[in-house]
């Protein structure tokens, strides 16, 4: 298979979708509709993979399947693109050693950290940081290290002093930002500037505004609706700025398809073009997606997108 350049490989910016986990009709892993996913992901130009994280359901996989997962999208992208991986959802820290040590053992670029795992929400950041210096001296030098402000089962976002750590370390590739705030983002970007450390940020709403204050590009659930959009966006900005605009206009507002029931609502459209068998999740029922105006509201904003494209003459592969 055809190798993306190292300098891509190496560089951690760009759109990294958070992957799906199908599931068949059992609620098993269907390996088969994975393998379309991660093909699907790629031929729309995404720069990366994000495997094992909240979007993958991974709280809700044991451990034995968080590995087998992780594994098995490595070796499935044979290098057509980096794939970092998380799966660090125990509670205690000697199990989470095991998870993040299993997980640098299957071929990832990055082992991505929860940065709730690693403090209740009642404790300081001070003991924050050093949990997560500790943490890090057990994950293998051979790999990366990141950081992901998941929301589940509540949102730590990370302290600036804990970024210029991770900064300096020299170990950190990777944070995967859900602050959604601006400000806190320019300033991270500052704080990462010249270091190995990329800031990936997941909400759809402050993409463009990051890209412009020096954020390194998009790791968001909209990706897996329309990643081609994304990487458009992510790519052209700088060049044709007023078509990036009206884009991220339009991808703002799709963004809150993110409420209707997601990730069903992602699996419903993942199943709609033929790559998915089932809309199942382990996560939360389907009836209530479907028991609405969810998936008609889906598939016009969808439709909308392609034509707004179609509109704007931009070019998608």
């Amino acid at each position: 298979m055809t190798k993306k350049n190292n300098e891509a490989l190496e560089h951690h910016s760009g759109v990294w979708p958070v992957m799906l986990t199908p599931f068949t009709e059992n609620l098993e892993i269907d390996w088969k509709a994975l393998e379309k996913l991660i093909d699907w992901y790629i031929a729309a130009g995404v720069h990366g993979l994000f495997a094992n994280c909240q979007s993958s359901e991974m709280f809700f996989l044991t451990d034995k399947e968080s590995v087998a997962l992780t594994k098995f999208v490595v070796d499935y992208t044979d290098g057509r693109v980096a794939v970092v991986a998380s799966g660090h959802t125990a509670s205690a820290p000697a199990q989470q050693v095991e998870q993040l040590q299993a997980a640098a053992e299957t071929g990832v670029d990055s082992v991505i950290m929860i940065s709730n795992r690693l403090a209740s929400p009642d404790e300081s950041d001070a003991v924050f940081l050093e949990r997560l210096q500790a943490m890090t001296a057990k994950i293998p030098q051979k790999v990366g290290v990141g950081l992901y402000e998941c929301p589940y089962p509540y949102k730590r976002l990370l302290s600036d002093e804990a970024v210029k750590w991770c900064a300096e370390s020299g170990r950190y590739t990777f944070i995967k930002d859900t602050c959604c705030d601006i400000k806190t983002l320019t300033r991270r970007a500052k704080i990462v500037e010249g270091s190995e450390l990329h800031i990936m940020n997941a909400n759809g709403q402050t993409v463009l505004e990051s890209l412009k204050a020096g954020c390194h590009g998009y790791s968001g659930v909209m990706a897996n609706f329309h990643p081609q959009l994304w990487v458009w966006l992510v790519e052209n900005w700088q060049s044709e700025p007023e078509k990036a605009l009206l884009l991220s206009e339009y991808l703002t507002s799709a963004a809150l398809l993110e409420s209707l029931d997601y990730p069903v609502c992602a699996k419903h459209y993942q199943k709609s073009i033929g790559n998915f068998n089932t809309d199942l999740s382990r996560t939360r029922p389907v009836a209530g997606y479907y028991n609405n105006h969810f998936p008609t509201t889906v598939m016009q904003t969808l439709d909308l997108g392609e034509k707004i494209v179609e509109m704007l003459g931009i070019s998608i592969k």
